[in-house]
């Protein structure tokens, strides 16, 4: 399809900032075709036009770090301690989801995903082609990593590297595309990883994992290694080359400068830091040394959403209240964690996080003419302080609506309630 959108704002990169200018933006074969000045001849023929006046186009958000198929143990675990929640509750229960649950999990996160501006996830999942096909069908843009544990990849870790290749070869295409997810250094041995990363660099993927996500988490590895996790996996050559490291909380000297050098991307995740009680990273340390630093929402077992406005807006307020700095984490930093430095992490810089000639055509459109969103002083800082994602009313991935005025296109939402309660029922039975 060809599309040209007329009468709104565009949010662009210049400088190395975010700024806004009036321009009609058109679209083609699923690529952002041209960027120009509207002219009293009117747009190019041959295009559809789409009248966006009133609204703001900007890049689709690119949530880093998720557990997609999760969704479905919303409101399932929580108030509860970190491991416990783990252990205790999350755990058991994905034992008792199936793939068909897991599949509706994913959909149902789609649905939240797509409605509230995020066009793009990067996934860790447990259930052998449900998040893919998931992805497939809702149109979404995705990097699924199947979980990975063990001592050793090639014995007893091997059954889930063999069905993280079997997914890649089902389903990899230009919009779906896959990474190894070595889980954590408490579920995988410094071996592991060292195998794992042997492997992303001989088929040419991208690796991600948690880490440094809570204190047991570092006590325990520096009783076992006598080092920090962090310093465990640059040991094993999992940093090099960049990775995608969720959550870094609980960070020690040297740490940062060992992440910074390997040119790895941090994934903040602060409502689930904060809600599982693990504290919060040091984002402004990161930002300071120059560490890429990316934002996620984590599984919404922890978080309790998908909503990558949400997460923009306590990003920033919380470390503004934790350095006691009003000017930490601006709002132009922020919104750089969910669309420049996204792409960046995930190897689509300039393809994604950006409206550019040449980049993909992943667009959100949210309109301005909302009493939160007025007078319209600063765009920018409204789309981190005042938007919470119902403002988004239209949604295109790869060139193709997956939303139009508020109406998903390619997700039954009301088979996908039924088929999660019904799931939902389920559970609180059994437990």
């Amino acid at each position: 399809m060809k599309y040209v959108f007329t009468g709104g704002t565009l949010l662009l990169r210049k400088g190395g900032r975010f700024v806004t200018e009036n321009k009609d933006l058109y679209i083609k074969d699923g690529v952002i075709e041209a960027i120009r000045e509207s002219g009293p001849e009117g747009p190019a023929p041959g295009y559809e036009k789409v009248d966006a006046s009133g609204k703001l186009l900007m890049p689709g958000l690119i949530n880093t770090h998720t557990h997609a198929y999760m969704t479905i143990l919303r409101n399932y675990a929580d108030d509860v301690p970190f491991m416990a929640w783990l252990f205790d509750k999350v755990s058991p229960a994905e034992e008792q989801i199936t793939p068909e649950d897991a599949y509706t999990g994913n959909l149902l996160a789609f649905a939240e995903m797509i409605t509230s501006g995020t066009t793009t996830y990067t996934d860790m999942h447990m259930f052998c082609g449900k998040s893919p096909a998931a992805a497939q069908e809702a149109g979404m843009r995705a990097f699924i990593g199947r979980g990975l544990v063990g001592e050793d990849l090639y014995t007893d870790g091997l059954s889930r590297f063999q069905e993280a290749l079997k997914e890649q070869a089902e389903y990899e295409s230009d919009r779906i595309r896959f990474t190894l997810a070595p889980h954590a250094i408490y579920t995988c041995s410094p071996k592991f990883y060292a195998q794992v990363s042997e492997e992303a660099e001989k088929r040419g993927l991208l690796k991600q994992t948690h880490l440094s996500e809570s204190k047991t988490e570092l006590n325990d590895c520096l009783k076992n290694y006598g080092k920090t996790p962090v310093a465990v996996l640059q040991e094993t050559g999992f940093l090099d080359g960049g990775a995608l490291l969720a959550h870094c909380v609980q960070m020690q000297p040297g740490d940062i400068e060992l992440i910074r050098a390997s040119g790895s991307s941090v994934v903040t995740n602060p409502a689930s830091n904060a809600k599982l009680g693990n504290g919060f990273a040091p984002v402004s340390d990161f930002l300071a040394a120059g560490v890429n630093l990316c934002l996620g929402t984590d599984g919404t077992a922890s978080n309790n959403t998908l909503n990558l406005f949400r997460e923009m807006g306590l990003l920033s307020l919380i470390h503004k209240g934790l350095t006691e700095d009003p000017t930490a984490l601006s709002a132009q930093q922020v919104l750089e964690a969910v669309t420049v430095n996204a792409a960046k992490a995930l190897g689509m810089e300039g393809k994604l996080g950006v409206l550019q000639e040449g980049a993909l055509a992943d667009i959100i459109a949210l309109d301005l003419c909302q009493p939160n969103m007025y007078p319209g002083n600063n765009v920018v800082s409204s789309l981190v302080y005042s938007a919470n994602g119902s403002e988004v009313c239209d949604v295109i991935i790869d060139g193709r609506f997956v939303m139009k005025d508020r109406q998903l296109t390619t997700i039954d939402l009301e088979k996908v309630y039924h088929e999660s309660h019904s799931w939902s029922r389920f559970l609180r039975y059994r437990h």
